[in-house]
C-alpha cells in the first residue's frame, strides 16, 4: 500500500481479496469519513502486459464514470513504484449474490427495484463508450443507504459506435454467445447479462444451465431460450416480453440499454406482480 495513501486515510479491516490484490475499510485522517480502498500489488502483474493494462484502464474508467448515483464512486487514486491503490465509495451493505443466496426468488416488484438501476448505469457506461463486459450480480454493490451501485470496471473496455470489441472475457451463465463464439462484439454484450441476472431474480435458476464450465458455455451458445410454466405461471407477459429482447441471440434485435429502460415492464414499477414460488 502506497505511503502517500497512509497520509490522507486510515486503513482498518480487510474487506475481500483478488487475485492482485485486496479491498480494506479505511476513513479520511481529515474528515473521518468512510471509504473503501483497492489496493493492487503492481508486482503480481509486472510480467502481465494484458493485467496490467486492465488495471490502468479501470482507475481511467472509474474516474470518467464517475460520480453517477448507480457507479461506485473514485474518489481518489495513489500511485508508487509496487502499489496502485483507487479510494471508492464504501459498499458494505453486501452485493446481489448475497441476496439472490438468501433469497432465490424475487417478486416482479422486487426484481424492477434492481434492474431500473442497474440498467441506468449501464445505459451510463455505454452513453460514454464504456462497456463494463462483466456484469454479474457479485458486481452489483449496495451501500449502507440499501443505494445499488455496479461496480468492478476491471474488464471494462472503451468503444467508439459502431466499433466491435474483441476478447473473451466475463463469468459463466452471465457471458454472452457471441463473446463465446470468438466473434467481435459490441456493448450489447452488457444487457445480455443483465438479462441472464433478471430472469435468475423472477425464476430462482438461470436460462442456460449446465453442470460443469463446458455445459454451461454449450447451453449459452444454443441461447435457447424457455419459460418453463412451473416456474413462470404467474409471471407478467411483459415480464417475459424484455427477458426474450434483452436475451435475443440476434444481437441486431438485443434491446439497447436505453430501449430496456423504456420497456412497460421497467417504468410500471411491476406494481401488483408476483412470482410463483412452486
Amino acid at each position: 500500500m502506497s505511503e502517500s495513501l497512509k497520509r490522507n486515510y486510515r486503513v482498518s479491516e480487510e474487506l475481500g481479496r483478488g487475485r492482485f490484490g485486496a479491498v480494506y475499510k479505511c476513513y479520511s485522517a481529515a474528515t473521518g469519513d468512510l471509504f473503501a480502498v483497492k489496493s493492487i500489488d503492481k508486482r503480481l502483474i509486472a510480467d502481465d502486459s494484458i493485467d496490467r493494462q486492465c488495471l490502468y484502464n479501470e482507475a481511467k474508467i472509474m474516474h470518467l464514470l464517475s460520480p453517477n448515483p448507480y457507479i461506485v464512486r473514485l474518489f481518489d487514486v495513489y500511485e508508487e513504484d509496487t502499489h496502485l491503490d483507487m479510494v471508492l465509495e464504501l459498499c458494505n451493505s453486501g452485493d446481489l449474490f448475497r441476496r439472490l443466496s438468501s433469497q432465490p426468488v424475487f417478486s416482479e416488484s422486487e426484481a424492477v427495484d434492481v434492474m431500473v438501476p442497474l440498467m441506468k448505469a449501464i445505459a451510463h457506461c455505454h452513453r460514454l463508450g464504456i462497456a463494463h463486459r462483466d456484469i454479474k450480480p457479485d458486481n452489483i454493490l449496495y451501500n449502507n443507504s440499501n443505494e445499488l451501485k455496479l461496480a468492478d470496471f476491471g474488464s471494462a473496455e472503451w468503444f467508439r459506435e459502431g466499433q466491435l470489441m474483441s476478447g473473451v472475457v466475463g463469468t459463466p451463465y452471465y457471458v454472452a454467445p457471441e463473446v463465446l463464439a470468438g466473434r467481435n462484439y459490441s456493448e450489447k454484450v452488457d444487457i445480455w447479462s443483465a438479462g441472464v441476472i433478471m430472469y435468475i431474480m423472477l425464476a430462482g435458476i438461470p436460462p442456460f444451465y449446465g453442470e460443469s464450465a463446458t455445459e454451461i458455455f454449450e447451453a449459452v451458445l444454443r441461447a435457447n431460450l424457455r419459460f418453463p410454466t412451473r416456474i413462470f405461471q404467474s409471471v407478467s407477459p411483459a415480464a417475459k416480453d424484455l427477458l426474450r429482447r434483452m436475451l435475443s441471440k440476434d444481437v441486431s434485435r438485443r434491446f439497447s440499454a436505453e430501449q430496456v429502460l423504456r420497456h412497460t415492464w421497467m417504468t410500471s414499477n411491476g406494481e401488483t406482480r408476483t412470482v410463483a414460488l412452486f
